[in-house]
């Protein structure tokens, strides 16, 4: 198969990436390089722009038989900030990344959404099937996405499936995006540095590893779950004070942090509901929290050494 990723030097996508071609598919890559460094030299990489016209030309010419569309502006604040900005990464880069899709002849799209497009749950774990509530224009710009893959599957034929991710966390990870506060406790952590919570401790994340996440996708891009919106992570909910000890746990690091007043518009809990999604794609996460954070912790630090 030859699979085009969007965001293939970001952090999920270099690890899809690193997995399509172990399983011996070929691999086109799009990136600006704006944010991700992640690059390899047995790929064909396009330093491009998503939402660049050029792209449709080149996607055409290749072929791709499935599109992994990973390629995003994942700041919430930044959203906030500058949401043209958002808008035109994460809404216009999507639709020419469609479009692009589309004249190639893809067989399917698998679109890297976020849980931030549930807002604040009615319940926990959210299923998938719940009311969309984008509080960000960050979590507006996915929620465009998502309708976008409906409408190119209705106009076109174009298959796609939805991967609604939890906070992924792992190796190559930076500070920005939702699961970005590992990174930067663990580098806090290993380099003596203080490190600080918002609020009491007690909001909660759903955290899951970035292999599980990049499995999910490899199994979204065959014929199951076509048109659906399936959810990528544990169901579980872990506190940010039981977070920061964990990764103290697996820095060996004193587990001291100060604590700040809470940050306007962060969401108290979420989790998500994986179970359609294992009934669906026959996916799990393998991989517990403790396990993930001391990959990432070990990654860390052999990269500062």
């Amino acid at each position: 198969m030859l699979a085009l990723v969007t965001g293939a030097a970001g952090f999920i996508g270099s690890h899809l990436v690193d997995r399509l071609l172990a399983d011996g598919h070929e691999v086109v890559g799009v990136d600006d390089l704006s944010t991700g460094g992640n690059t390899r030299s047995d790929i064909d990489l396009w330093r491009l722009d998503v939402a660049d016209p050029e792209l449709a030309g080149r996607v055409a010419a290749r072929r791709p038989e499935v599109v992994f569309h990973l390629a995003a502006q994942v700041s919430v604040r930044l959203s906030v900030a500058d949401p043209l900005k958002d808008a035109r990464t994460n809404v216009v880069g999507t639709a020419n990344v469609l479009e692009a899709a589309r004249a190639a002849g893809s067989r399917k799209a698998v679109f890297a959404s976020s849980c931030a497009v549930y807002g604040v749950p009615d319940a926990l774990p959210v299923p998938p099937g719940a009311q969309l509530r984008p509080a960000s224009p960050y979590a507006a710009s996915k929620v465009s996405g998502e309708t976008y893959m409906q409408t190119y599957r209705a106009l076109h034929g174009l298959d796609f499936t939805t991967l609604t991710l939890a906070n992924v966390y792992g190796p190559r990870q930076t500070p920005e995006g939702e699961a970005g506060v590992i990174s930067i406790f663990t580098d806090a952590l290993l380099t003596g540095k203080p490190t600080q919570i918002f609020g009491d401790g007690g909001q909660t994340r759903d955290y899951v590893y970035v292999a599980d996440v990049v499995d999910a996708f490899v199994r979204a891009a065959g014929e199951r779950g076509g048109g659906e919106r399936f959810n990528v992570g544990t169901g579980l909910q872990t506190t940010d004070r039981e977070l920061h000890a964990l990764v103290a746990e697996a820095a060996g690091a004193p587990d001291e942090p100060a604590f700040a007043p809470p940050r306007l518009g962060d969401l108290p809990a979420m989790a998500v509901d994986p179970g359609p999604t294992g009934e669906a794609l026959g996916w799990a996460p393998a991989v517990g929290l403790r396990a993930g954070l001391a990959e990432t912790v070990a990654w860390a630090r052999s990269r500062d050494n």
